[in-house]
């Protein structure tokens, strides 16, 4: 089983951006800190400051689907509830 590498971007409406950046920080640390994450990060894109831009490895299809099943009830999915996501799933 290879890794798991997401990339794309995050659309956030302007109303909604302060909510997101104050989220971010647990969100990643929570994230960083789950078996088999590898690398993840989030950051506002500086020439577009509604896209939110994202990447993620993680070791295996096992520690992806574990990290999209703690995300679907945690804080951030309940802050960027609705929000339009553009990404890329590949694996190695």
């Amino acid at each position: 089983m290879g890794k798991v590498y997401l990339t794309g971007h995050l659309e956030v409406p302007p109303d909604r951006i302060e909510a997101v950046i104050a989220a971010l920080p647990a969100h990643i640390a929570l994230t960083r800190a789950e078996p088999g994450c590898l690398a993840f990060s989030v950051a506002q894109n500086p020439d577009n400051p509604t896209h939110f831009l994202v990447s993620e490895i993680f070791a295996n299809q096992f520690a992806f689907d574990a990290h999209q099943a703690r995300t679907a009830t945690s804080a951030w999915a309940e802050i960027t509830a609705g929000l339009q996501r553009h990404y890329s799933i590949r694996t190695e």
